[in-house]
């Protein structure tokens, strides 16, 4: 014979479910990481682009003297 699932069993279920999903740091963790790795990155490009430049200005400045 087959056992029904009580309703207090499943609410059990999910409770235990949705507590091991908050208590889970794993993928903040992970989301930390990358937003830190996007925040370099980004300063890197924009530090590049403004070195970049002056040098750039730089080089056209001799071309133009000699």
């Amino acid at each position: 014979m087959r056992r029904a699932w009580s309703f207090g069993l499943m609410t059990n279920v999910k409770h235990q479910m949705v507590h091991r999903l908050v208590e889970d740091t794993r993928g903040v963790t992970a989301i930390e990481y990358a937003l830190i790795a996007g925040l370099i990155v980004i300063a890197a490009i924009s530090a590049i682009t403004s070195i970049g430049t002056k040098v750039l200005a730089r080089w056209t400045s001799l071309n133009h003297s000699l």
